[in-house]
């Protein structure tokens, strides 16, 4: 075990010092350490990742707590509004199109899925991750306002769609009849304690941090390890009394943003842990989770996959921006970059903690495949597809496109943890 630890960290490491030469090979972190671990995992028994469950399972719930309450927490409101009404479509009327079209699709098109676990399908591939195309995201050519809207939806998706995904889990324990009858209302009540209490939490930690930083009691340099703990208090403390972690945290992150009044590198150091956690995922998913798959791979897991990844992404996204006064150009890139990666892949680690072995086989080859297809077409399109679009905007608009502006990418972006654009 001490000989895989020290493997990964000197991966980890090996990382550090080449990422930057890796954007010239339009090579992200999720798509080298997927690549990694299917290379030195199943491939060569190099790295033997064979954790207990309760290793993966820890792993995957706190990397989905920090990632949910840093998307909610970094957004600012104020930056939102020029463009709120292109978020309330994608994510008000997009993302429920999304998860129902995936659902049905699920239900019609895979052999032994139907009712919840139709349900937990679509809404456990609905949410992207924006740093599966982060050579986009960084890319200048591209007008801000378009890599500005793929990166809030992409920060905010994955929150709104955990309690279906938690709803559809408990369901179908309870139709294996590993759960009681009343689990899916037990799991309903979970979800509206977890949201009172993840906004009373996150309200007054905000206010909190806010007042003692003014005052001088709070020191700057440790408020982010402070609020580290907070986030995952978030989650602890909402099981304690018997809510929805996930949820609270989320709440929480939204609730801590709008009212701690800090400095933003506050954040940074709950964003860095996620983003290493992150990696861990995506080697864990590549080593030990993909192998598995492929060995109950079906035809019909690979064509949902493909319609995942463009029917059931573009079509919604078309819907609910007609009328939004996007030309179809921009229409067909925002749709195109939804890619599904790190809570799709969390969401299936939790499927197979919370299922029996029947009840997971159904449904984890296909978000395993999807993930798997994303990580390689939006990493091969991301560049290509970003220059080609932002010329043709340019063109459009009469002149070059705006400056790049700041936009923090969710996790492991191309260069490193926080890639920044305009830093070339």
């Amino acid at each position: 075990m001490d000989g895989t630890l020290s493997l990964v960290l000197l991966l980890l490491f090996l990382w550090c010092l080449c990422s930057r030469r890796m954007e010239r090979f339009e090579l992200t972190a999720p798509a080298a350490f997927v690549l990694l671990g299917l290379l030195l995992g199943e491939g060569t028994g190099v790295l033997d990742l064979a954790l207990p469950h309760e290793t993966v399972k820890a792993l995957a719930e706190i990397t989905l707590v920090w990632v949910l309450f840093t998307d909610a927490a970094r957004l600012s409101f104020r930056a939102l509004r020029p463009e709120l009404g292109l978020y309330v479509r994608l994510l008000g009327i997009g993302l429920p199109l999304c998860v129902g079209l995936g659902a049905l699709l699920a239900a019609a098109l895979l052999p032994g899925v139907s009712g919840w676990s139709a349900l937990y399908v679509g809404a456990a591939l609905a949410p992207t991750d924006a740093a599966l195309g982060a050579t986009m995201m960084v890319n200048p050519v591209v007008p801000a306002k378009i890599r500005r809207v793929i990166n809030v939806e992409s920060g905010l998706n994955d929150g709104i769609v955990t309690p279906l995904v938690v709803l559809a889990l408990a369901g179908v324990s309870a139709a294996e009849h590993t759960a009681g009858p009343d689990a899916t209302g037990h799991a309903l009540v979970q979800l509206a304690v977890g949201t009172a209490y993840g906004a009373v939490l996150g309200l007054a930690a905000g206010w909190l941090l806010r007042t003692t930083l003014r005052i001088g009691w709070a020191a700057e340099d440790f408020a982010g390890a402070g609020v580290l703990a907070l986030s995952l208090l978030g989650y602890t403390s909402a099981l304690a009394i018997d809510g929805n972690g996930f949820v609270a945290a989320f709440v929480a992150g939204l609730a801590f943003g709008t009212t701690h009044g800090a400095p933003p590198r506050v954040l940074l150091y709950v964003e860095q842990s996620g983003a290493l956690l992150s990696v861990l995922v995506w080697l864990v998913f590549g080593a030990v989770l993909l192998p598995d798959v492929f060995a109950h791979l079906t035809w019909q897991a690979v064509v949902y996959a493909v319609l995942s990844l463009t029917v059931i992404r573009m079509v919604p996204v078309a819907l609910c921006l007609a009328g939004s006064g996007l030309d179809a150009r921009t229409v067909g890139f925002i749709g195109w970059f939804g890619p599904r990666g790190l809570a799709s892949i969390i969401f299936g680690l939790l499927a197979v903690e919370e299922l029996t072995p029947e009840g997971a086989r159904p449904v984890l080859p296909v978000i395993a495949c999807t993930v798997l297809l994303s990580v390689l077409a939006h990493g091969l399109t991301s560049a290509p597809l970003a220059n080609r679009y932002g010329r043709a905007a340019a063109g459009t608009a009469g002149g070059p496109t705006a400056p790049a502006e700041e936009l923090r990418v969710r996790g492991m972006a191309a260069g490193g943890l926080h890639h920044r654009p305009g830093r070339k």
